[in-house]
C-alpha cells in the first residue's frame, strides 16, 4: 500500500482459500474485476479465526469488506460423505487442513465486525450463494436459516459475482460522499444478483406473484415451515420451496424472491445477467501473476497444481443435473470467451513458463463441461422466456444450437500455436451432445486424435433409467453410443485409449438392488471404476431436497432415499466389487438384498465367499482324492 501511495483500501476481501492470483480462484478474479474499475483492493487469505489481528494489517476499507469461504463450501471442503475429516485441503498451502474454520463465511463475518465496527460486510462466493435461502445442512442434519442472517451480513451477492460486485462498489463510491458506509449499503436494494434483509414492517404487505409477468414477488415457505425435517408437513413445504426457487433462476424471466424468517425476511433480487463475450474477455485478460502468493515460500497449493497449465474457455451449464450446483451458482446460460482472449492467455502462459513450470502441454481446455463452448439458444427471445430447468433433459431441446464448429476451431488454433506441444481436454465431456449438431462427429474424431492422452473422463453416473431420471441424466444408451464412436475414432487415429466413467452411489432413487444391477452391468463389460462418488447432499440442489424429504420437487412424487451412513457405504462397495478391500461390505450388501447367489467363484459372482468359507471348500478336495 505504501509503495502504491495508498492510505487506505476501498475494498478488503477475506477468503478461506490460499491466495493464488489466477482466474480459476474466486478472490483473485473478483479482486481484478474491482481493480479494473479503479478500486483499491486488498486480500486477506485464510486469517486466524481465534482473533481479528490478521484482518487489521491493511486497516479498515473505505467501502466494504467482502467475505468468502473460498472456491468450495467450507463444510464440503473439510468433511466427507461419511462425515469424516478430509486428509487434505486442496486450497491450502501443501494441502494443510485446519487452515480455515467450519462455516467460514459466518466465522469471518463475526471477525470482521470485531475488527471494523461500522464497516459494511458483503457476503459472496459459492458457500454464500448456495446457502442463501433456508437450506439443509448434511453435516448437522438439520435445516439452517439463510446464511445472510446467520452471518449478519449487510448484503449477499450470489452467483459468480463480478457484475453485481462492481455495481455495488460503484454505487457505494458515490453514496459514501453524503452518508455513512452502513447507511449507504442499506440503501442499495436494486442490484441484480444480490440479497438483503428486510426488517419487521417492511415486507408483510407484499403481494405474492401469481404469474411470471405480473411484476410481483415469489414468497417462499417461511423458514419456520420447513425447518422440522421430521415432519411430513415440513417436508412437503421444503419440496415446494425448492421447486419454486428452481424456476426463478433464468435472469430473463426470474421474479424477485422473499423468504420470511420469523420477524425478518430475506429479499432476493433476480439473478444477474450473464456476462457477454467482451466482458468475459476483459476479466480473463487482466494481468494475473498466475502463481500462489510469494509469502507461501514455495509451498504447493494442490488445487493450483491441478489447473495451473489449463485454460478456462467458458462458464455455466445447461445440463441441470439434480445433484450438481453449477447451474445454481454459474447459471444455465453458457458464457464463453473469444478465441482471441484464449490465445492471449496461452501466450501469457508461455511468457511465464519458467515461473509456472509450463513446458508447452496444456492440461485442459474447457470449463464445467468441455463441449458446451459457445452453445446457445437459437433465439434470445426464446431464451429469455424459457422456464425449462434443462436444455438436454429429458431430450435435447430443439432450440439449442449444438454446433461444435467453434470448439473445433478453437482446439485447432490452440494446438497450432507456436510452442504448444499438446492440448489435453480433461473437463468432462457431455457425451449426449458430442455427436449432435454440426460437426458433432468431427468433434469426437478431433478429441480422440489430438486431445486425449490415453484416458478421457465421462460421467454416465448409473445404468438404471429410473435413477438417471432422478439425476436428470440421459439413459445409458447415450453413453454406450459415445463409447463406441470414441473407440472407433481412437482406432482410426492409431491409438489405444480408454474412457474413465464416473458413477454415483447412494443417489436419491437408487436402492441396493439398483446398485447390484449397476455392478452386474460393469462386470459384464469388464469395467472396474475407480471414480466413484458417494452422493453428498450439498446445499440447495434438487437431489438434496429429495434426500431429506423423500419427495421429487419437480413431480412432487415420493422417491426412495438413503439417509443411513451404513447403507451409503454398502451401496458404494458394490461399485468397487472388484477391490478386495470392499469385499466384506459388498457381501453384506448382497446378503441384505437376498442376493447371496452373487457371492461365490462362478462367472456370475460379484464377490468371492469369505476367506474362511473358501478355505473350508478347498480342504474337502484332497480328502476325496485320497479315497
Amino acid at each position: 500500500m505504501a509503495a502504491r501511495g495508498w492510505d487506505e483500501l476501498d475494498v478488503l476481501l477475506v477468503s478461506g482459500d490460499a491466495y493464488v492470483d489466477h482466474p480459476s480462484f474466486g478472490a483473485a478474479i473478483i479482486g481484478r474485476a474491482l481493480e479494473q474499475r479503479g478500486f483499491r483492493v486488498g486480500i486477506v487469505a485464510q486469517p486466524r479465526w481465534d482473533r481479528p489481528d490478521d484482518l487489521l494489517v491493511m486497516g479498515a476499507p473505505r467501502l466494504f469488506v467482502g467475505v468468502t469461504a473460498g472456491n468450495m463450501d467450507s463444510m464440503l471442503n473439510r468433511l466427507t460423505a461419511q462425515k469424516k475429516l478430509r486428509s487434505e485441503d486442496q486450497y491450502s498451502p501443501n494441502g494443510e487442513i485446519n487452515r480455515r474454520p467450519n462455516r467460514a463465511t459466518v466465522v469471518y463475518s463475526n471477525l470482521c465486525r470485531q475488527a471494523f465496527p461500522g464497516t459494511p460486510i458483503v457476503l459472496g462466493g459459492i458457500e454464500a450463494s448456495l446457502r442463501r435461502i433456508a437450506h439443509y445442512d448434511y453435516w448437522e442434519d438439520h435445516v439452517r436459516r439463510s446464511i445472510l442472517l446467520d452471518a449478519k451480513g449487510d448484503l449477499l451477492i450470489f452467483g459468480m459475482g463480478e457484475r453485481p460486485v462492481r455495481e455495488v462498489a460503484l454505487k457505494m463510491r458515490d453514496l459514501v460522499k453524503t452518508m455513512s458506509p452502513r447507511d449507504a449499503i442499506r440503501s442499495i436494494r436494486d442490484v441484480r444478483g444480490t440479497a438483503f434483509v428486510m426488517r419487521k414492517g417492511e415486507w408483510e404487505s407484499l403481494e405474492p406473484s401469481r404469474y411470471v409477468t405480473d411484476g410481483k414477488t415469489i414468497i417462499l415457505p417461511a423458514f419456520e415451515e420447513v425447518k422440522d425435517i421430521t415432519s411430513p408437513e415440513a417436508k412437503q413445504r421444503f419440496a415446494e420451496m425448492s421447486r419454486a426457487f428452481q424456476y426463478e433462476t433464468n435472469p430473463g424471466n426470474a421474479r424477485p424472491i422473499l423468504q420470511p424468517h420469523g420477524h425478518e425476511a430475506v429479499y432476493f433480487n433476480p439473478p444477474a445477467f450473464p456476462l457477454t463475450e467482451a466482458e468475459m474477455d476483459e476479466l480473463y485478460d487482466a494481468h494475473y501473476a498466475r502463481v500462489p502468493h510469494w509469502s507461501y515460500e514455495g509451498a504447493k497449493v494442490p488445487a493450483f497444481e491441478t489447473i495451473k497449465h489449463s485454460v478456462v474457455t467458458m462458464r455455466g451449464c445447461f445440463g441441470g443435473c439434480t445433484f450438481c450446483s453449477i447451474t445454481e451458482h454459474e447459471g444455465r446460460a453458457i458464457q464463453s470467451r473469444s478465441e482471441g482472449s484464449i490465445l492471449r492467455e496461452v501466450r501469457e502462459m508461455q511468457r511465464a513458463a519458467e515461473a509456472i513450470g509450463f513446458k508447452g502441454v496444456l492440461s485442459d481446455l474447457g470449463g464445467p463441461t468441455a463441449n458446451m463452448y459457445k452453445m446457445t439458444c437459437k433465439s434470445d427471445d426464446i431464451e429469455r422466456a424459457c422456464r425449462k430447468l434443462s436444455c438436454v433433459h429429458p431430450g435435447i431441446c430443439e432450440n439449442l444450437v449444438t454446433d461444435h464448429g467453434p470448439l473445433i476451431s478453437l482446439m485447432k488454433r490452440v494446438r497450432e500455436e507456436p510452442g504448444i506441444k499438446r492440448v489435453m481436454i480433461a473437463s468432462g465431456v457431455r457425451y449426449d451432445l458430442a455427436d449432435q449438431g454440426k460437426k458433432g462427429g468431427q468433434f469426437i474424431e478431433e478429441l480422440a486424435r489430438h486431445h486425449t492422452g490415453g484416458q478421457l473422463s465421462v460421467a454416465p453416473e448409473h445404468n438404471e433409467d429410473h435413477v438417471l431420471q432422478k439425476m436428470k441424466k440421459p439413459g445409458i444408451g447415450a453413453y454406450e453410443r459415445f463409447a463406441e464412436r470414441f473407440a472407433c475414432a481412437s482406432e482410426a487415429a492409431g491409438k489405444e485409449q480408454y474412457l474413465i466413467p464416473y458413477f454415483i452411489s447412494g443417489h436419491p432413487g437408487s436402492t441396493i438392488n439398483d446398485m447390484i444391477s449397476l455392478a452386474q452391468y460393469l462386470k459384464a463389460r469388464g469395467m472396474r471404476p475407480r471414480q466413484v462418488q458417494d452422493f453428498i447432499p450439498t446445499p440447495m440442489s434438487m437431489a438434496t431436497c429429495m434426500h431429506i424429504t423423500g419427495i421429487d420437487p419437480l413431480t412432487m412424487q415420493p422417491v426412495h432415499t438413503v439417509t443411513d451412513l451404513r447403507e451409503k457405504k454398502l451401496q458404494k462397495s458394490l461399485l468397487l466389487y472388484w477391490d478386495e478391500a470392499h469385499h466384506d461390505l459388498a457381501r453384506e450388501a448382497l446378503i441384505r438384498a437376498k442376493r447371496g447367489d452373487l457371492i461365490g467363484t462362478g462367472p456370475r459372482a460379484l464377490v468371492p465367499p469369505p476367506p474362511r468359507a473358501r478355505k473350508h471348500q478347498v480342504s474337502k478336495e484332497p480328502a476325496r482324492g485320497r479315497r
